[in-house]
């Protein structure tokens, strides 16, 4: 009898911000595809028998999704269920929706189960919310970490100058120069407030706040590693001046 697949968001790394679902889901799995997104706090809580990560191979190469995608046919086919478990939620840069296709296009039993998507959520954990009607009335989510395999950008940073909301960029701390650039090239004020926000959540969260024009020297004073959030807008000024700021 074959298996079922179940593609679960872990959130954004705090073990109590998992759902009561994905916890149920864990506890039964027989197996757990993951790799380092979900944290260690989350990984350290699975039995280490039925942990596989995915994440990494020998010598520190990645492992190729077309990998990941046949690992998990394989496991299902031998009458596994499976959780492949996913940092945030799994629909959000999370390449779930590939993984979903190709286990349908197989013929594999799955389910999709929603996770606390990281880009609301680490910005929450540093009290910056990613709304604010005196200050974004849209948010936008943006890879900073593109497929290399493209030809050209497929982000128009130009359009998300003009969008006046909240711009969130995940995985983008190392390109923070060339993004940042981008936007003050297409005509978004280099006084925009910026926040980054590294392992939002969990223990050791950082947060570092500048502008368009100052960020990546206070990210390069304050040492900020991925996996890190960047928050782009008002919304990441919006303790400027405040008594009481956190």
């Amino acid at each position: 009898m074959t298996g079922t697949v179940y593609l679960v968001g872990s959130g954004p790394g705090d073990p109590e911000l998992l759902t009561v679902k994905a916890t149920r889901l864990l506890e039964a799995a027989d197996v757990v595809l993951h790799d380092k997104l979900p944290g260690p706090e989350i990984l350290s809580s699975i039995p280490e028998g039925k942990r596989e990560d995915v994440g990494k191979r020998a010598g520190g190469e990645r492992t190729p999704q077309s990998e990941t995608n046949a690992r998990l046919v394989e496991l299902a086919e031998d009458g596994n269920d499976v959780v492949r478990l996913k940092g945030g939620d799994p629909f959000v840069f999370g390449r779930g929706g590939e993984e979903m296709l190709y286990l349908a296009e197989h013929g594999v039993d799955f389910e999709v189960v929603p996770g606390v998507t990281s880009p609301v959520a680490a910005p929450a954990a540093a009290d910056i919310p990613v709304t604010h009607r005196d200050h974004a009335s849209s948010v936008s989510f943006v890879t900073g970490h593109e497929d290399p395999g493209k030809d050209e950008s497929a982000v128009d940073w130009g359009a998300l100058a003009d969008t006046g909301g909240t711009i969130v960029v995940l995985m983008g701390v190392g390109k923070l120069p060339e993004y940042t650039a981008a936007l003050r090239d297409a005509g978004m004020d280099p006084e925009t407030p910026v926040a980054l926000v590294e392992k939002g959540t969990r223990p050791g969260q950082q947060v570092a706040t500048g502008t368009l024009a100052t960020i990546v020297a206070a990210r390069d004073e304050a040492g900020i590693s991925p996996p890190a959030i960047t928050v782009i807008g008002g919304v990441a000024g919006l303790w400027d001046g405040v008594e009481g700021e956190p």
